[in-house]
């Protein structure tokens, strides 16, 4: 990926998102003939030049400091997700880019074992291209036959926007889209290098208007936890709490779990989803 023009486009969505009135700024004087606040407006902002900031917004951010761009972060109102996104774009560790995005993300024995253990509760793990490298069996059965897709299948992203059968699965599927695009910007915004990486942006980008609509948002975000309403061809409507947490030895590989509050009727159907098990749930995929 062409790391100068994310950095740039990314920079001018962000100042379009805001108004005057948002910053304290008068919103009277000559028409705006664009959305957002001026170049000008902002680099008074963040203290710098109006030159300096335009250089900055065209991709060129080089030999900027830590401490310029969080002005910039704090004059744009930027969360801290994305503050750490402008950075990534702005100042990239290549070296350590390049050799991680070259190295083959696999699973630790123990982990899989881990999530076998959790029995009762979906946990899967997901990598830095959102590809999902394990499961237990309630997440099979929960989320999808996973076993019995081709690897390069099992891709988040990937199944939220080319699998119709997502749209059933995400009763707010709109909501998850936006999610989705948004981990695979910050994945983006670490890893502008990875082939594979770019190959699937590529694809998406090509097979879903959707999700062609979304990329060009420059949406970044990060959602550790929440809640996730499904629609289950067996068992109907579930209301589920999902944690994702990242391992400390490993920053590209974090584990999702789904669980249910004790004593809904969304606990009872995912205690049935357990006894009934995951071939009564791939022959209703099949069918």
């Amino acid at each position: 990926m062409d790391q100068r023009a994310e950095l740039s486009e990314f920079l001018h969505t962000r100042r379009a998102r805001l108004k005057p009135e948002d910053v304290g700024l008068p919103s009277f004087g000559r028409q705006r003939r664009v959305p957002g606040l001026r170049r000008e407006e902002l680099a008074q902002l963040a203290g710098v030049s109006v030159a300096y900031y335009t250089r900055l917004e065209q991709g060129h951010g080089q030999n900027v400091s830590i401490e310029v761009l969080d002005s910039i972060a704090r004059a744009l109102r930027l969360s801290d997700t994305e503050r750490d996104h402008l950075v990534h774009l702005a100042k990239p560790n290549q070296k350590k880019k390049k050799r991680a995005a070259r190295a083959v993300q696999k699973l630790r024995p123990q982990l899989q074992m881990l999530i076998d253990a959790m029995d009762g509760v979906p946990a899967f793990f997901v990598g830095r291209r959102m590809d999902i490298l394990g499961w237990n069996r309630m997440a099979r059965a929960l989320l999808g036959d996973f076993a019995g897709m081709a690897p390069e299948e099992r891709n988040v992203a990937r199944l939220v926007f080319l699998d119709p059968g997502a749209r059933d699965l995400y009763v707010d599927w709109e909501c998850k889209a936006v999610e989705v695009v948004s981990v695979l910007r910050l994945c983006a915004g670490c890893y502008p290098d990875d082939p594979q990486l770019t190959a699937l942006i590529g694809e998406l980008s090509v097979k879903s208007d959707e999700f062609r609509t979304l990329w060009a948002a420059h949406t970044v975000q990060e959602k550790g936890h929440g809640t996730k309403r499904l629609h289950h061809p067996l068992v109907g409507e579930l209301t589920l709490s999902y944690e994702t947490l990242r391992l400390p030895d490993d920053e590209d590989l974090s584990l999702v779990t789904y669980h249910a509050e004790p004593g809904t009727a969304s606990a009872e159907s995912l205690g049935l989803l357990a006894q009934w098990g995951v071939d009564e749930v791939a022959a209703i995929d099949r069918r």
